[in-house]
């Protein structure tokens, strides 16, 4: 069994609080997510998932198919 891990992803393409929502229930219908959180103000979006379930390739292309650009932050 694999351990959760918390990623940090970034955007800066929320332009309405609506976007928070539907990114948050795009990423918790993924296999090995286990939380989401987006939040709106700063772009950042973290999320709680099995490293190897759901890895941080597939959170990325889930937040692009849900009409927004994402990236893993530094920090």
């Amino acid at each position: 069994m694999t351990t959760a891990t918390r990623t940090v992803l970034r955007s800066s393409e929320f332009t309405c609080p609506s976007c928070v929502g539907k990114i948050e229930k795009a990423l918790r219908r993924v296999e090995g997510v286990s939380e989401a959180t987006v939040h709106f103000e700063t772009g950042r979006i973290d999320v709680e998932h099995d490293p190897v379930a759901a890895p941080v390739d597939d959170l990325v292309a889930t937040v692009a198919a849900a009409g927004y650009r994402a990236a893993p932050s530094a920090f």
